[in-house]
């Protein structure tokens, strides 16, 4: 992890929280209130993989057309503040792998910052919409493939250039 923090960062205006950051090696990803943030490698090993997602259930989680995620090994999540804030709900009733899924939302602000699978053990799929550095949505986040594309609605287009699979590919 490097020592400082990055001088050149796109923190747009969006949400309450001001200190988010961003390093070569690491960044923040903070709830729209502010209460909640979490630091996450931007390479792997930490890094697992990004990806959009267009199954049903994420439809309904995101109240959106489809999901725009990245993948983290739990050993590389820290949670800098509001663990304790996190509310939790999980089901696996819809869940395609016919496992359970757990989000983890800031009980302040609603905003879900995770899921954790039964199904991807050592594994929190954290949302690109809720990093602080914008940057990173065009370089070290971008989706790499698009799944469930069976689900995906008719007017909605894939991501140029990137594999998309039926079903899930994590």
């Amino acid at each position: 992890m490097a020592d400082t923090k990055d001088t050149k960062q796109d923190f747009r205006l969006a949400g309450l929280a001001n200190d988010g950051w961003s390093t070569e090696d690491e960044a923040t990803a903070t709830c729209f209130c502010g209460a909640v943030q979490l630091a996450f490698p931007t390479k792997a090993p930490g890094l697992v993989n990004t990806f959009v997602c267009n199954c049903n259930d994420c439809h309904k989680i995101t109240a959106s057309m489809y999901a725009s995620n990245f993948t983290i090994r739990d050993t590389h999540l820290r949670h800098l503040r509001g663990q304790e804030n996190l509310k939790q709900f999980g089901q696996e009733k819809t869940i395609g792998s016919g496992k359970k899924m757990t989000n983890f939302f800031c009980n302040t602000c609603g905003s879900l910052m995770y899921r954790v699978g039964e199904a991807f053990p050592g594994m929190s799929i954290l949302r690109i919409g809720t990093v602080d550095d914008f940057r990173l949505m065009e370089t070290k986040l971008k989706p790499q493939v698009v799944q469930y594309v069976e689900q995906r609605t008719s007017w909605v287009e894939g991501v140029e250039g990137v594999r998309e699979v039926v079903g899930i590919a994590i």
